[in-house]
This record gives structure tokens, C-alpha cells and sequence, in this order.
């Protein structure tokens, strides 16, 4: 990360089947952090110098000639999809219009810009990969984080029995949200007191991966986000526990159309983003050091542009 640099660069051309769009704002993931330190090569598929950022909410300015679901003004939010060229963290970018959707009325471009990636990786972790279902008991760990907190909300809607991992100081935050149970990691084990979860939504992954199987019933899913584990790991836990561990990838899994249910979901007040913090663009590398520091709650946000 400390080779970033704030300049002047070229405005982007849309091709034929994209958008270009005037960036209000652009959502920080941990994505953007392990890039810029070098993980994940296999991601970013544009030579240096590369401008990282995935979400954004902004304001279409222009059009390619193939384009017809979108015109100039209309104000949008989206992810573009990994592996792709990222540039969000900058006054313009180029989006094809499978990768944005049109930004909720209800949100300002700062609380739309957080939605993208953590919105889509939650609703497909929960509904696609874990198969929720009404009156299930669920775990999420990490709750209070961008992903975590709006499973908590998502979950909750569907009718589940919902369960947040998360330090002491975020305990109202989540109870606010709807966690029906609260387990403060610093203090407990949470398979210490926890059994019977149908489904585990892990954004911590490792030791806590292990742990999580052994609080799911028989027949229940454990979905884990930060690493693929490995296929002896997977069959031991089908064969003797009965459980499913399965990897959502939001690099090579997500999909344009749970975009637009995230919306949908926005718009119908079932989901709202917690954003707690905000830095001006030239600040971004200060933004990507307190992401990768860990223990944000929501999510951060680098504003291009005051909201209007």
C-alpha cells in the first residue's frame, strides 16, 4: 500500500458495452488492501500503474454506442466483477452494465457505494451456497463487519434465529440490527454454549472454521469466506459429522442479477448499510491501512464527491 499514489491520470472511454461513470463514492473492501500488499496476482489483470477499487456509486456521464439499459444521468451503484481492471478509487470509471444496477433512491451515493461486494457476498453466501430457510438457526461470525452485519439483517427478514459473533463494544450495535443471541469472542467460546446452528456464515475462517462444524447439526451447512479449505477437510466433515463446508468466492461467484435483489432488498428497508467512516480520495491509502487493521464496523468508504 505505500506505493500508492494520488495524481492525475487520463479519463477513461467506455467501449462499446460500457458505462462511464463520475464516482460520488467507492466502497473499501479487504480485497483492495491484499492487492495493493501483493495477494491474490491472479486478480488484477492490468499492468502498472493500476487504480484498485470495486464498488462505486455514481452518475452514468456517458454511454457506449452498444448500450441501451442505462443513459447519462441516471445514478447507479455496482461491483465490477473479478477479475476485471477495479479503478473505483478515482473521478471516473468504466463499468459494463452487467455490473451495475440503478443505486437505491433511499441512500445517498456515500451509503450506496457500501453495498456492492459486501451486500452481494452475504446474500449469496446465505440464500445460494447455504440454502436458508425460515425458522433456522444461524451463526455469523465477524457480525459486526461489512459481510456480517448485513447477514445479520438479511437473515433476520427471512425469519431465522440469528446468532453474531462480534467483540463486547459492537454487542448493541448488533442487538440493534436483530441478532437474537450475542457471543462476545473475547470472552467466550462460543462452542461452549452454542449447539444445534443449522447454518454458519464464517468470515474468519481458520481455527474458527473447525470450531463452527462442531456447533452445526447434522444436515447443516457451514458457508466460510476467506479461504478454500481443503477437499480432505470437506469430505472428513461430511463423512463423520454430516456437515457441509462449502467456499463462497466472491472473485469468481458473484452475479449481476443478486445485485439487483441486494437493491430490491435496500429499497424495501430490509437492508441498510452501517458506513463508519468516510476519507476524501486522496486519503484512500489511510482508508485501505484502517480496512486491513481489522475490527471496522460496516464499512469504509473513500467520497470522491460531497453528496448532493
Amino acid at each position: 500500500m505505500d506505493a500508492l499514489v494520488y495524481e492525475d491520470v487520463p479519463r477513461p472511454e467506455p467501449n462499446s458495452d460500457e458505462l462511464l461513470v463520475r464516482v460520488h463514492a467507492a466502497g473499501v473492501n479487504p480485497l483492495d488492501w491484499l492487492i495493493c500488499r501483493g495477494a491474490l496476482p491472479e486478480v488484477r489483470d492490468e499492468p502498472l500503474p493500476w487504480i484498485p477499487g470495486w464498488d462505486l456509486s455514481g452518475v452514468v456521464v456517458s454511454v457506449g454506442d452498444d448500450v441501451t439499459a442505462f443513459e447519462r444521468g441516471d445514478a447507479v451503484c455496482g461491483m465490477v466483477r473479478p477479475p476485471g481492471a477495479g479503478g473505483t478509487f478515482a473521478e471516473y470509471a468504466t463499468m459494463s452494465t452487467a455490473e451495475v444496477t440503478a443505486k437505491p433512491a433511499s441512500l445517498s451515493h456515500t451509503d450506496a457505494a457500501g453495498v456492492p461486494m459486501a451486500g452481494q457476498t452475504a446474500f449469496h453466501a446465505l440464500y445460494e451456497t447455504g440454502g436458508l430457510e425460515p425458522g433456522q438457526r444461524v451463526l455469523v461470525h465477524g457480525a459486526a463487519g461489512g459481510v456480517g452485519h448485513m447477514a445479520i439483517q438479511l437473515a433476520k427478514n427471512t425469519g431465522a434465529h440469528v446468532i453474531g459473533t462480534a467483540s463486547g463494544r459492537n454487542e448493541q450495535f448488533l442487538r440493534d440490527l436483530g441478532v437474537d443471541e450475542f457471543v462476545n469472542y473475547r470472552e467466550e467460546r462460543f462452542e461452549a454454549i452454542l449447539d444445534d446452528v443449522d447454518i454458519v456464515l464464517d468470515a474468519i475462517g481458520g481455527e474458527v472454521l473447525e470450531r463452527s462444524v462442531d456447533v452445526t447439526q447434522p444436515g447443516g451447512v457451514v458457508v466460510t469466506l476467506p479461504e478454500q479449505p481443503s477437499e480432505d477437510g470437506i469430505e472428513r466433515c461430511r463423512t463423520e459429522d454430516d456437515v457441509a463446508v462449502r467456499f463462497f468466492d466472491v472473485l469468481t461467484e458473484s452475479d449481476p442479477a443478486i445485485l439487483r435483489q441486494v437493491a430490491t432488498h435496500v429499497e424495501a428497508g430490509v437492508l441498510e448499510p452501517t458506513i463508519s467512516d468516510t476519507y476524501p480520495l486522496a486519503n484512500t491509502q489511510e482508508a485501505l491501512e484502517q480496512s486491513a487493521d481489522g475490527h471496522v464496523r460496516g464499512k469504509l468508504v473513500v467520497g470522491v464527491i460531497d453528496d448532493e
